[in-house]
């Protein structure tokens, strides 16, 4: 029965899981027919949709050329991370791998069948991904091979080095994420559905990248803590706890969560580059590819803002939250709404007493400033009397069955990966 409340207390969802279902996700996440592509692509795709479940959908839905050569990108990206992520890999092999990774690129029958890595599968069948890599258009190739350049020197950089500084905080986030940014960025420009501006402006995009980046990290703290990982900055978390797994500790819950507060305000700042590299997109297929993260982590960020779960366990947008995020985010107007709503709430939470209240208000008028509500704010939120009400009903008679729907929707919503 607490799926039911739940649900009670937002029937928006209910509607907007329905409408999803029933065919609202074509006109965000529309897909393309397998039978239209080649073997070697038909095999990336399904690698694609192995390895993310993410950005699986959003990149599908891309327009024209710029859909693959974006697939190729995530793929590309995906085997250098895994071989990062292998703590089999002896650190004197790996650093090299990654360093000269780029150029295996090139290198029709390189392959590495050593790895344990779930996504190992990008590993051993590189061959068919550098294939199709080499099939782009050259200006996508540089794009791609360039960036990955660059992050597999960047990743060798911290293999060993943990994250101390504000800093070096943005630097890893940059080579892990905000170059993911700046190479998309430069994707986009390269297919001509976007100015050059778009490829050009790399603060921008590096921003885009850091977002999401930090979002996805200071979510995860519980996980990465288990998992022997520790990527928050000492820089912060050092004026609240001796260790960072300190915070996790039930005496110290008061302090753990001053310092999220203060790493969620650190990552806001963010924003107003974000809401003005959205409002230079014209291509809808890219607008929603890159505004629907962008919503999904300002959500997430509302819910982890004074939040202790954060550091007991999972911190999650509801399904229909974000089912309903994705319907709407699909206009520079209605991505300022939704942003104007989640800071609003982060505010309304804001403790008098929290070391960073000032720094919060602060970046806070600055997104507000940014996006003041007008009439999509209203509209974000009106729902028919009728629909809600058959919503209800049908949540009171059928919950178990939606239950299932929700489940079932997470082939197409996209979760946080780091």
């Amino acid at each position: 029965m607490e799926l039911l409340r739940k649900w009670l207390g937002h029937p928006e969802d209910i509607y907007n899981l329905l409408r999803f279902k029933m065919g609202g996700y074509r006109a965000v996440m529309p897909r393309i027919d397998p039978d239209s592509l080649g073997c070697g692509l038909r095999t990336c795709y399904r690698y694609l949709n192995q390895t993310s479940r993410s950005f699986a959908a959003v990149i599908q839905a891309l327009d024209g050329e710029l859909r693959h050569a974006v697939c190729i990108f995530y793929l590309v990206l995906r085997a250098l991370d895994t071989v990062e992520d292998d703590m089999t890999i002896p650190v004197d092999v790996k650093v090299p791998m990654l360093h000269e990774f780029h150029s295996y690129l090139y290198q029709p029958e390189w392959k590495y069948m050593e790895s344990k890595e779930k996504d190992r599968q990008v590993l051993e069948d590189f061959p068919t991904i550098s294939m199709e890599f080499r099939n782009l258009s050259k200006v996508y190739r540089d794009v791609i091979s360039d960036i990955c350049e660059k992050m597999g020197f960047g990743m060798a950089e911290f293999l060993e080095k943990k994250v101390d500084s504000q800093h070096e905080w943005d630097k890893y986030c940059h080579y892990v994420a905000g170059l993911v940014g700046i190479g998309l960025s430069r994707l986009f420009s390269a297919s001509e559905l976007e100015d050059s501006i778009v490829g050009q402006d790399t603060e921008l995009a590096n921003s885009m990248g850091l977002f999401l980046q930090k979002t996805n990290i200071i979510r995860d703290y519980l996980e990465d803590q288990m998992e022997g990982r520790e990527f928050w900055p000492r820089e912060v978390w050092s004026r609240y706890a001796k260790k960072l797994s300190d915070l996790a500790k039930p005496e110290n819950i008061e302090m753990a969560v001053q310092c999220l507060n203060d790493l969620i305000t650190n990552a806001l700042h963010h924003v107003p580059d974000v809401l003005t590299y959205l409002s230079r997109l014209k291509n809808q297929s890219v607008f929603n590819f890159c505004a629907i993260p962008q919503v999904m982590a300002i959500a997430t960020l509302a819910a982890c803002y004074n939040n202790q779960q954060v550091f007991k366990g999972v911190v999650k947008i509801r399904k229909g939250q974000a089912v309903t995020l994705m319907m709407d985010a699909t206009n520079i107007q209605a991505v300022k709404a939704i942003m104007y709503q989640y800071v609003e709430e982060i505010y309304q939470k804001i403790p008098s007493t929290d070391p960073s209240s000032n720094k919060t208000q602060q970046v806070i008028a600055s997104i507000r400033a940014m996006s003041l509500p007008g009439s999509s704010m209203a509209s974000r939120h009106h729902y028919s009397p009728i629909y809600l009400s058959c919503a209800m009903l049908l949540a009171a008679l059928s919950w178990q069955y939606l239950s299932t729907l929700s489940k079932a929707t997470e082939e197409y919503v996209p979760a946080g990966e780091n």
